[in-house]
C-alpha cells in the first residue's frame, strides 16, 4: 500500500521534484517496480472503487513520475463517459482515443506531447454511445500493443470499477491494476468487490493508493 499525497492541483509531482507530495509519488513508481519483479509492466491501469477517489491525480502525477526518470511515457484517457485529461493538459478533445479505434484518424494525429518533456497524451476523444464495446474490442488491443512498442510506460485513467465494467474490460489489457482508495469515502466491501471483480477476468492488481490519508 502507498500512500498518496496531493497539495490543491492535479500536477504536483512536476511543481516541486524535491516536496513531499512529488517524493509519494516516486515511492508509488518504485513500489511498482519491486512489484512487477519477473513480469511486463509496461501497461498500467489506474482506477478507483467509486468517483471522485482521486485516479486521474494519481494516473497524471505517476506518468509525471515516470517521466522524470527519463521513460518514454503515454498517458491515456480510457474514461470514455467522463473524461478529463484534456482539462488536466488544457488541449482539445475532438481527436483522440475514439477517433483512432473508430478510423477517423491516425494515432499520431491524436496524440500530443506535453510541456512536461518525456510524457505524452491520447484523450478519450469523441465521446461514443458504447464505451464497453469500443475498449473491448480489437482494435483496442491492436493499439496497446502498438504503443507499448514506442513507449517504455503506458499508463490508462479509467472509470470508477463499481460505476460500469469498463475498467475490468482495460484490466485485461493491462500488465498490472493500481486501485485508488479514498480514505473515509471508500469501504472495505467495496473495494473487495473490487477485487473479486478484478480476478474474474484474471486482472492483476498490484496494490492500492491510499489517497486523502
Amino acid at each position: 500500500m502507498t500512500r498518496a499525497m496531493s497539495s490543491g492541483g492535479y500536477l504536483v509531482a512536476n511543481k516541486n521534484a524535491g516536496a513531499e507530495a512529488s517524493e509519494s509519488y516516486r515511492t508509488l513508481r518504485t513500489n511498482i517496480r519491486f512489484s512487477t519483479m519477473g513480469r511486463s509492466s509496461k501497461i498500467l491501469l489506474v482506477t478507483s472503487a467509486g468517483s471522485k477517489e482521486g485516479k486521474t491525480t494519481t494516473a497524471t502525477n505517476l506518468a509525471v513520475s515516470y517521466s522524470q526518470e527519463n521513460k518514454k511515457v503515454l498517458l491515456i484517457d480510457g474514461d470514455l463517459r467522463h473524461p478529463s485529461l484534456q482539462h488536466v493538459f488544457p488541449r482539445s478533445n475532438k481527436r483522440g482515443l475514439t477517433d483512432v479505434l473508430s478510423g477517423q484518424c491516425g494515432l499520431e494525429a491524436a496524440v500530443s506531447t506535453t510541456a512536461i518533456p518525456n510524457l505524452s497524451v491520447l484523450t478519450a476523444g469523441t465521446l461514443p454511445p458504447n464505451p464497453s464495446e469500443i475498449l473491448g474490442s480489437d482494435r483496442m488491443q491492436a493499439l496497446l500493443s502498438e504503443v507499448a512498442g514506442y513507449y517504455d510506460v503506458v499508463l490508462i485513467d479509467s472509470p470508477a470499477a463499481l460505476d460500469v465494467s469498463d475498467a475490468q474490460i482495460l484490466g485485461t489489457l493491462s500488465d498490472g491494476v493500481v486501485l485508488v482508495a479514498h480514505q473515509g469515502k471508500v469501504t472495505k466491501e467495496q473495494l473487495k468487490k473490487v477485487k473479486r471483480g478484478m480476478d474474474h477476468v484474471n486482472a492483476h492488481i498490484l496494490g492500492v493508493v491510499l489517497n486523502k490519508a
